[in-house]
Parts: structure tokens; C-alpha cells; sequence
């Protein structure tokens, strides 16, 4: 009796299948959403909304943006982690999800790497370690000298506990060997204020930040977080000069609930590429120390894996909790 329904309702399933097959095939019909979870303005909105814009030319099909802010990106990770698998709505990920399960495992989705589908990379960019003018150090070097010889003293800041830039003086200080302050501030805006007057010392700010006062002298710029220079400021060499294997960067990458079709990864991913390939987004994100980097899902699913082993490491030999 088992074996004869079986064969009765496999005709049945057989039209559901083809519909669900066709359905993917034909993929999309209709607009896309695209969560971020950021608010408007910024480079972070600014790439996934171009990127987006460019996306719905390849597709065909408008793909709309979506800023969701709130709870350390977590409201718009949720949303995604647990929208339907259809394509219809996919996430603007960036580096939170690799430090929320090890910073705040209270916050959903607590596995990204289960609980969503790598579509692709959008871009990635490093900090700038700059000081005040006054600071008698013009190299990386020079600065872990003096804070050697001050030890309590430098007055390091950030855009708020757990973010990028914090985790990056935190990989800092402990691979320097230092002993400074940081100092959190409620996004980078208030920190540079500080920075500018020498109410801090010293910051790893966002190129687009650091750029004005490196220009007008209140700060010098010393270094960039990441392994590789910076097109935008090409004089300034990695941190890993100085210290080897020092690699600190915020990235941005598209994904889509767990369980998304193969083939429409493979067709996101192909619109992906094509707008983070576009010349003149390429240039205008350069200018802003933001190098687009398209890659496949691979590419973004091993980034994920070991961010969220590198980060979640420091937070718990570091003790970093949330303010």
C-alpha cells in the first residue's frame, strides 16, 4: 500500500516541481529587495545603493534598497535570515556578521554561516591610523614606541564598542604590545571633533573621515589597516609592515536566506559582479578609499568563516563586551 501511494502521488508532485524549477529559471519577476542595516547616507548606503541600481539593469527587474537600521545591523540580518528562499529578498551584509555571534550571541541570526547563503563580495576598505599633529611620531613604529614610554596615556578613540575600527585598535594593542585608553565615541563624526582639538590621540578612522584633517594638518596620517595600500592615499604603508600579518578591514557582501536555489545565486551573483566591474563605480568608490571586489560566493563564504574566527577570537581573549 505504501509503495502503490508513492506511485499515485508521484504524478502529482511532478507539475509542483517543474513549477518550482520554472519558477527559478525564470527568476526575477518582479522587484528584488535588498536590506541594509544602515541608515541612509554614507559608504556603506552609498555602494549598496549603486550596486543595487546596477543589479536591476542586468536583471531586468528593479532592485530595490532597503535601509533597516538597528541592533548592530541586526534587524535587517534577521529580516533576511528569515525571509522566504525565493530571491525576492536579499541582505547587504557587511563585517557585523562575522563579530555579532562572538560580541552579542544574543542577537539573530546567531550562525550567519548556516543561517544564510553567500551570494557574492562588494567591496572592502581599511582604516586610517592617524594622530594629532602635536604627537612627536611619524611612523607605525614610532607611535608603539611612545606608547611604550607613556603607557596609559595615549588617548585612542572609536565610533562605539565593537565596531571595525574598534576591533582594529584592539588587534592593535595587543599584538603592539601597548598599553592605551580607548576611548568610544557614538559614530566617528564626534571622535574626529576630538581627535581634531587633542581631546584623543590617536583613531583607525574611514578614509573618507581622515582624509579632511589629514589635509588641513590636524592630524598625520600613519598607516592603513590593511595588508595592501590604499589607491586613494598610496604614501601610506600597511600596519602589517610593522607588524606582519596585520589585516583589519570593513567588507561588504550580498547574501540571501539559507536554502537560496542554486540557480539564483548563480544569477545574483552574475549581476553582482557585473555592477561591482562598472568602470565609473569603480573610480568613484577609489576616491573614498573603498575598492570594489567582486567575487562568488566562495569568495564571501570563506571571508565570513574567517573573520568570524579572527574577530570572535580577539573579543574573547580582549574581554570586549558591548557598551
Amino acid at each position: 500500500m505504501t509503495t502503490r501511494r508513492a506511485l499515485l502521488a508521484a504524478p502529482l508532485a511532478l507539475p509542483a516541481l517543474a513549477r518550482g524549477a520554472a519558477a527559478q529559471g525564470s527568476w526575477p519577476e518582479r522587484s528584488v529587495s535588498v536590506l541594509l542595516g544602515y541608515p541612509p547616507g554614507g559608504v556603506t548606503d552609498f555602494a549598496a545603493r549603486a550596486v543595487s541600481e546596477r543589479m536591476g539593469r542586468a536583471l531586468g527587474q528593479s532592485v530595490v534598497l532597503e535601509n533597516r537600521p538597528g541592533a548592530a545591523t541586526a534587524v535587517a540580518n534577521t529580516a533576511a535570515a528569515q525571509a522566504r528562499p525565493d530571491g525576492y529578498t536579499l541582505l547587504m551584509g557587511t563585517s557585523t556578521l562575522a563579530i555579532n555571534p562572538a560580541l552579542q550571541p544574543s542577537l539573530t541570526p546567531r550562525d550567519p554561516q548556516t543561517e544564510l547563503t553567500p551570494i557574492g563580495t562588494v567591496f572592502r576598505t581599511a582604516f586610517v591610523l592617524h594622530v594629532h599633529a602635536s604627537l612627536p611620531v611619524r611612523s607605525t613604529a614610532e607611535l608603539i614606541a611612545y606608547a611604550k614610554a607613556n603607557p596609559g596615556k595615549l588617548n585612542f578613540g572609536s565610533s562605539g564598542t565593537g565596531a571595525v575600527n574598534h576591533l582594529c585598535l584592539e588587534l592593535f594593542r595587543a599584538r603592539a604590545g601597548i598599553d592605551v585608553v580607548h576611548v568610544p565615541y557614538r559614530g566617528g563624526a564626534p571622535a574626529l571633533i576630538d581627535l581634531r582639538t587633542n581631546r584623543i590621540q590617536a583613531m583607525f578612522s574611514a578614509a573618507q573621515e581622515a582624509l579632511p584633517p589629514m589635509r588641513d594638518g590636524a592630524t598625520r596620517g600613519l598607516a592603513v589597516s590593511s595588508k595592501e595600500r590604499m589607491q586613494v592615499l598610496p604614501d601610506l604603508p600597511p600596519v602589517a609592515d610593522t607588524l606582519p600579518g596585520f589585516d583589519g578591514v570593513f567588507w561588504q557582501g550580498l547574501f540571501g536566506p539559507a536554502s537560496l536555489p542554486a540557480p539564483i545565486v548563480a544569477r545574483a551573483g552574475a549581476a553582482l559582479r557585473e555592477a561591482t566591474t562598472d568602470a565609473t563605480l569603480v573610480a568613484r568608490m577609489a576616491e573614498q578609499g573603498v575598492a570594489l571586489t567582486p567575487g562568488d560566493a566562495d569568495a564571501l563564504r570563506r571571508t565570513l568563516a574567517e573573520e568570524t574566527v579572527m574577530w570572535g577570537q580577539l573579543i574573547r581573549e580582549q574581554n570586549i563586551r558591548p557598551e
